[in-house]
């Protein structure tokens, strides 16, 4: 099986194990960091999750996940909040940001530059706009590398 694929079923299996739990899943990811593979779910709620929701929502995924058995690699599951500056991944992510201040990163440099921010104002299957200084951004999806929520310290 793939990566996606893992991603997906866990995605489906947390879908009901969030709701009880009152929050929402806003990602999951499979990756493999050194030697390890990690299973993280990332959960949410309006007033954010505290230790407690990422306990028992991660008590109820691990006993679902050892029932489905689906992946076969010895894995760490990690649950919790996508954090303040959070990665923007999916349409959905997109759009609860339209009018946030964002950070984005191309792979490649655009007029000399590979990192911009400003807030973003607009999205499709193709394109992602961003507005600095009075002025709109617009850049293909294909070359962002991220994008994520700007952090104001």
């Amino acid at each position: 099986m793939s990566k996606k694929s893992y991603e997906q079923q866990t995605e489906r299996l947390l879908e009901p194990i969030a709701a009880a739990a009152g929050v929402s899943v806003y990602d999951v990811e499979y990756v493999k960091e050194g030697r390890e593979w990690y299973l993280r779910a990332y959960i949410d709620k309006p007033e954010g999750v505290n230790i407690n929701d990422c306990e028992a929502v991660s008590r109820a995924l691990s006993d679902r996940l050892d029932e489905a058995d689906f992946i076969q690699e010895a894995y760490i599951l990690e649950v919790s909040s996508p954090g303040l500056g959070r990665t923007l991944k999916k349409d959905k992510h997109l759009q609860m940001s339209i009018g946030e201040e964002v950070e984005l990163k191309t792979y490649q440099p655009v007029e000399g530059q590979k990192e911009f921010a400003g807030v973003l104002t607009a999205f499709d299957r193709d394109s992602v706009t961003i507005e600095a200084d009075g002025a709109a951004r617009v850049f293909a999806r294909n070359e962002v590398a991220v994008i994520r929520l700007a952090l104001d310290f």
